[in-house]
């Protein structure tokens, strides 16, 4: 009997942490992703007003930047500028190749 009780706690104790560790992630994702969306959207914008060819692959590098430098710094400002830089700097590397 105190066996299951036992099991029973723990496997209560699993479930929850579960949930804790699934809700967290969760929330990161869609956080990642709400970003994402307004970062796609603005990069669109800049490549569309400096006249430049739209790149799918180009806005989702920056972007991807953009999140990770965001999460370090924690500095919008720095981390669009950051990347804003990375960014030109790939650009002009692989138009010259």
């Amino acid at each position: 009997m105190k066996s299951s009780k036992y099991n029973f706690f723990i496997y209560v104790n699993l479930i929850i942490l579960f949930n804790t560790f699934n809700s967290y992630y969760l929330a990161q994702t869609k956080q990642n992703t709400i970003i994402k969306l307004f970062c796609l959207q603005s990069v669109k914008e800049e490549i569309m007003k400096a006249e430049m060819v739209y790149s799918e692959e180009i806005a989702n590098e920056t972007c991807d930047c953009y999140y990770e430098e965001f999460m370090q710094t924690a500095s919008h400002e720095d981390a669009k500028t950051k990347c804003k830089l990375k960014t030109k700097e790939n650009f002009n590397h692989n138009r010259k190749i």
